[in-house]
């Protein structure tokens, strides 16, 4: 039996995951992600869907995060009826990551049309949180290692990721052939998430190679995030981190709590202000078997930041003229609150914007890290003065390394190897470090790319 596997998304480049599979009349979909960073990139979402949505039976979701999920309101809203299958703690997140993704659609292009700084009249939304509530009925969990059916025919299976919370590989048997899809791998002994679990065996795969290219080793993060907040505490300043909401969020503040513990820091006071982050620490203590914290760990880690749930709260963050640190999405600023932040905190040489990890190219993150001298925010450029730096040791993304240990786990060589969800250099890289270390060839897929399998 001919199947066909299509790369609509996360080809040479970290965003926009999707992959159809197409055999016998059905077509399953993993992953529905969201393009972001570069606008080229953006602008692919607002294209018509490859294929006509309501054609597609099942999706199949490796994680919560916007960039493997933030489409299925979109997808649901052009006619996709079909079930979405996740682990329970993906499904508990998304409620979360879709509606304020909705949200922050909503506000953006009122925003947009309220201040003039757009081409489109009016600006819509690309989608809105009734297309949010809708998605989210459709969302089916199922345990880890529990074999179900994601189609007629077509059989699946989730296998721990340790990406986030709830993150998962992905195996899917069909005519009787197996197809892994890597999704997000994670680190390897970490203290909060438990270690990635590969496959053994596949007669296709795909594999992400975010880090393809490189090492995470290096100083402890530890030693580096105390370094940072007493260098901008010492001069009077404000650490603000740019965090992804849900995991690097809490990676942080569970760091934190450590830190303050053994009194390496200043007693400054830390903030989370993303409403997301703090719904999805509930999140966290609810489902305790997907990581190694017990209850405790999870009520003492909550209890290190001041949440600030309401507008005003934020806002008032900005006025208070007291040294602090702010946890605040998104995690390469390319939207929500930390972007009032940054322009509050940027021009002051005194502060710091620490970022916590992997920054797409085209995101305000990115320019930021690069040494840029200023960037876009709502429309008007703001000076970069502040110190820039960017704690890569804290990234949920297991690094050249640890993809080849996952790797290592197959019994035997994957019929088919596809190198997917990385910047070009990374994923090129990562191939040709395949191909060295274990002498299984490997591909790069071109973005639209169909191949028969």
């Amino acid at each position: 039996m001919a199947i066909d596997l299509s790369f609509f998304g996360a080809s040479g480049t970290v965003t926009g995951s999707r992959y159809l599979l197409e055999a016998e009349g059905k077509r399953i979909l993993v992953d529905c992600g969201l393009f972001q960073g570069y606008k080229t990139l953006r602008q692919r979402n607002w294209k018509p869907f490859p294929v006509d949505s309501a054609s597609i039976d099942a999706v199949v979701l490796t994680h919560a995060h916007l960039d493997h999920s933030g489409y299925l309101p979109r997808l649901v809203r052009h006619g996709f009826t079909g079930r979405i299958h996740c682990t329970a703690a993906t499904r508990d997140l998304c409620e979360i990551l879709l509606l304020d993704s909705a949200y922050l659609n909503e506000k953006d292009a009122e925003r947009a049309n309220r201040y003039g700084y757009t081409k489109h009249k009016p600006a819509l939304p690309l989608y809105d949180r009734d297309d949010a509530k809708a998605s989210l009925s459709q969302f089916v969990p199922w345990d880890f290692e529990t074999r179900f059916e994601a189609a007629r025919g077509v059989g699946a299976r989730f296998r721990r990721a340790g990406h986030i919370l709830g993150a998962a590989s992905v195996e899917l048997t069909l005519g009787g052939r197996v197809v892994v899809f890597s999704g997000d791998i994670g680190r390897f002994d970490t203290p909060t998430m438990p270690d990635p679990r590969p496959f053994e065996k596949a007669d296709a795969l795909v594999i992400e190679s975010t880090y393809g290219d490189r090492s995470h080793a290096g100083r402890d993060v530890e030693d580096d995030l105390a370094q940072a907040i007493t260098e901008t505490s010492d001069r009077g300043g404000t650490v603000l981190v740019p965090s992804f909401a849900v995991g690097r969020a809490h990676s942080l503040l569970f760091h934190l709590m450590r830190l303050k513990r053994a009194g390496r820091i200043p007693d400054l006071p830390v903030f989370l202000d993303s409403p997301m982050a703090i719904n999805a620490a509930d999140i966290y203590c609810a489902h305790l078997q997907d990581h190694k914290l017990t209850a405790a760990e999870c009520r003492a880690l909550c209890a290190v930041a001041t949440y600030t749930r309401s507008a005003d709260e934020s806002r008032a963050l900005n006025t208070d003229p007291m040294p602090k640190i702010i946890i605040s999405a998104s995690g390469m600023a390319t939207g929500g609150r930390v972007l009032h932040h940054l322009k509050r905190y940027l021009p002051d040489p005194r502060n710091m914007i620490l970022f916590a990890g992997f920054q797409a190219g085209g995101t305000r993150g990115a320019t930021l890290v690069a040494g840029g001298d200023r960037v876009k925010i709502h429309g008007a450029y703001h000076e970069v003065r502040a110190e820039v730096r960017n704690l890569r040791q804290l990234s949920a993304h297991a690094d050249r390394d640890e993809l080849l240990r996952w790797l290592g786990g197959f019994r035997s060589a994957p019929g088919r190897i596809f190198v997917t969800h990385g910047e070009p250099e990374s994923s090129d890289a990562f191939r040709k470090t395949i191909e060295e270390e274990y002498g299984w060839p490997a591909e790069t897929p071109d973005h639209l790319e169909r191949v028969t399998l």
